[in-house]
């Protein structure tokens, strides 16, 4: 690599004058994540690496991604970097765009709101987070020790103010400060203290897992698109199992998803141990880079729940929301936000479709098999930095915005589902896919069947490969269905489909001798016919 030879404003050592070794290897970090650091340095700024990639990159795992902290404001950032962009309701960030839709997130040095009071609030939770302040401010307002750590990429220590370098030594998640106070400030982080302990193998400091379980009923009252990104997030952590068992010590999975709670805890220890070998395999997939759709995740997550008892058709569309920027006056009229605009009517049209029809009526371990390119996951952020709508806690138009809420009970799937597009916006699109997934299960294992099925219709399907991830996922988890999934990979494969409608036939012979094999009209069923229109009169 060229030597860097801009000047260095702050007075530390480049990395070519270092008289000692890295703490971190220079070939480790992200180069263009760097390249940000050393503009904003150039500029006059502090700029350090920050957060979760430190964190990572210290345990010996690769991050995910790399984020910066400085002391730049955003709209400084934005000025020093022409390939980026502000985003954020709670805070402002900025994203510096590179090639190939690498995005390198830039935040400023932030404090606690809370710093600034002398008497704590009885209600902690943080709703506004926009307070500038120091390196060592931004290091303490965040929440657990390890995530709290800077790293200079010049003089190649990590800067540590909070005592996260001893607890990652320890293997501990632990929070700043009171763990009491950090769980009431942002009750989101009893999920994220469970996934960092599952996804870096740590254990959580004795305090702060009771104060877990303490405020662990205080979830909902968080925004629940950041409820339902962060339970995503546990899903495509690459150490579910792990997550889910954690959720169940703490109370999170009675008070997040009380339906799947309650169906685990009423099957008993044997479809709990199904459910999370399920979890297992989707994780396989996960850590060697395969990450499943959104999708996939929601049917994999509430395959357990009873089928059958939940109304059919598609998930109804949520209620329109009101949304605005300020209160509006006494005895004005609010608008209502419409619906987005996207490809959904086309997409509700062809997944209806299908739907009705579901309705109606020495070889590799095929459980193992990489998951067909279709079963992966989109970009579709959920993050409600980067959605619309208000911040948690917003009041528009004096209308609160619906908590967080499933049913209690053990109900179907599709009922699950409605409510989190109703209550926590999931976008209706990937929950009728994920209703639609699960509905196409019996198919595939053969234990529905249909008079008029055609395989190679059904392989063609935009459902097909997500629904084949769900299927694979639960062949590993109960051992049953090895042959069949085996003969639908080979058919997606697009191989052979002899196998598949050779059974189709034979289990449903044509009612008809004149009928030809593997004609497949649909019967008209019942109704009046409609009477053909008489030609018009020609005018005179």
């Amino acid at each position: 690599m060229p030597r860097d030879t801009a000047p260095h404003t702050l007075g530390e050592p480049t990395r070519f004058e270092r008289e000692v070794a890295p703490e971190i290897a220079d070939e480790r970090l992200d180069q263009d994540a760097v390249k940000v650091v050393r503009r904003l340095r150039r500029a006059g700024f502090t700029a350090y690496l920050v957060g979760g990639c430190v964190r990572d990159l210290l345990l010996g795992m690769r991050p995910k991604d790399f984020d910066v902290a400085t002391s730049a404001h955003p709209n400084q950032v934005k000025e020093t970097f022409r390939n980026s962009r502000l985003i954020g309701r709670r805070f402002r960030l900025a994203h510096v765009f590179f090639r190939g839709g690498k995005i390198i997130e830039v935040s400023t040095f932030r404090k606690s709101p809370l710093d600034e009071l002398t008497d704590l609030p009885q209600d902690l939770l943080i709703r506004h987070d926009n307070v500038f302040g120091t390196e060592e401010e931004d290091a303490r307002r965040r929440d657990f020790t390890i995530n709290a750590l800077f790293y200079d990429v010049d003089a190649g220590r990590v800067v540590d103010h909070v005592g996260g370098k001893a607890d990652l030594s320890a293997r501990l998640v632990h929070t700043i400060g009171d763990p009491d106070v950090r769980m009431r400030e942002d009750p989101v982080r009893i999920l994220r203290a469970i996934r960092f302990a599952a996804k870096c193998g740590l254990r959580i400091e004795q305090a702060t897992f009771a104060a877990m379980k303490k405020h662990v009923a205080e979830i909902p009252r968080c925004a629940p698109p950041r409820v339902l990104e962060e339970v995503l997030k546990l899903l495509r952590s690459g150490a579910s199992r792990r997550c889910l068992e954690l959720m169940r010590d703490v109370g999170a999975l009675r008070v997040l998803l009380p339906p799947v709670a309650e169906q685990l805890e009423r099957r008993g220890q044997e479809e709990a141990e199904r459910h999370l070998r399920a979890l297992d395999a989707l994780d396989a997939h996960v850590r060697v880079g395969e990450i499943p759709s959104d999708a996939v995740l929601l049917a994999t997550l509430l395959a357990p729940l009873p089928r059958g008892k939940g109304s059919r058709g598609p998930i109804p569309r949520p209620a329109p929301r009101v949304e605005s920027a300020e209160p509006a006056p006494a005895g004005a009229a609010v608008a209502e936000s419409p619906e987005p605009a996207d490809d959904a009517d086309e997409l509700d049209e062809e997944l209806s479709e299908l739907a009705s029809e579901l309705d109606e009526n020495a070889e590799p371990d095929p459980a193992h098999a990489p998951l067909p390119e279709g079963a992966l996951r989109a970009e579709e952020p959920h993050d409600d930095r980067l959605t619309a709508g208000p911040p948690p806690g917003f009041t528009a138009g004096g209308v609160q915005p619906e908590p967080w809420s499933l049913p209690r009970d053990a109900v179907a799937p599709e009922v699950v589902l409605a409510e989190m597009v109703r209550t926590a916006r999931l976008p209706r699109r990937i929950a009728e896919r994920a209703r639609l997934l699960l509905a196409a299960q019996p198919l595939l294992s053969g234990e529905r069947k249909k008079r008029r099925f055609s395989a190679q219709a059904f392989v063609r399907q935009s459902i097909f490969p997500e629904a084949l991830a769900v299927f694979e996922l639960s062949v590993a988890a109960t051992g049953r269905g090895a042959d069949q999934l085996q003969k639908w990979q080979t058919a997606f494969a697009g191989q052979d489909f002899s196998q598949l409608h050779q059974a189709a036939t034979t289990r449903h012979p044509p009612r008809s001798a004149a009928a030809a094999p593997g004609d497949h009209r649909r019967r008209r069923r019942g109704g009046r016919r409609r009477p053909r229109r008489p030609p018009a009169k020609p005018r005179s």
